[in-house]
């Protein structure tokens, strides 16, 4: 998949292999569509239709549901991943898409502990003062990624903002907007085209 962070190469010294491939595909999965890492591991193999695309997130925070859409080589990813998962359990033990090295579905509350062992073995320090990158912090970048590619492209992102909100299954739009105040290049950029707007505004 596209956009996987430098501390995902190091998921192939995991053992056994399809440990590797589970965690290689879930920060993919994580880093290309936004979703929250328990929505993720929670996912059915009737939720994703590799056919047609798309994931369906069932159920999740606030008992909300979505469709979310893949792109081709997240789609050719999760084919690969798919067939080692078939090929080393042919009879599933867990409904889930997402396994475990037995089988099982992913257990939400270990996961923490493997993937900032991930992230010292890509030797990423965080700044002092700063807490080292946690798996949720995917979800974010995606989301700051979105946001900024809108400004450089010069849409309306005001007018975006509400299909973003429903894609990271939001309940409420101005849970997408803290990212304006929260990020200082989204921060800037926003002053920018609001500068531009007035400039025009202003002009004879």
């Amino acid at each position: 998949m596209p956009g996987h962070p430098r501390w995902s190469r190091h998921t192939d010294d995991l053992r056994p292999a399809l440990r590797a491939a589970t965690w290689r595909t879930l920060i993919g999965l994580l880093a290309v569509t936004g979703m929250r890492q328990g929505e993720a591991c929670r996912l059915r193999r009737d939720d994703v239709d590799l056919q047609a695309g798309t994931l369906v997130i069932a159920d999740s925070k606030f008992g909300k549901s979505r469709l979310v859409f893949l792109h081709p080589t997240a789609i050719t990813a999760l084919r690969v991943y798919e067939q080692a998962r078939d090929q080393a359990f042919p009879e599933p033990e867990a409904a889930t898409f997402l396994v475990n090295s037995r089988g099982g579905p992913l257990d939400g509350p270990n996961l923490p502990k493997t993937f900032a062992a991930l992230v010292t073995a890509a030797g990423i320090q965080a700044p002092p003062g700063r807490r080292a990158p946690r798996l949720h912090d995917l979800r974010h970048a995606f989301t700051v990624a979105t946001m900024l590619e809108w400004y450089r492209d010069g849409g309306n992102v005001q007018a975006r903002l509400p299909i973003l909100s429903t894609w990271l299954g939001h309940v409420d739009p101005k849970s997408t907007y803290w990212y304006l105040q929260a990020v200082p290049e989204l921060l800037a950029l926003a002053a920018g085209r609001l500068e531009q707007q007035a400039d025009g505004q202003a002009a004879p």
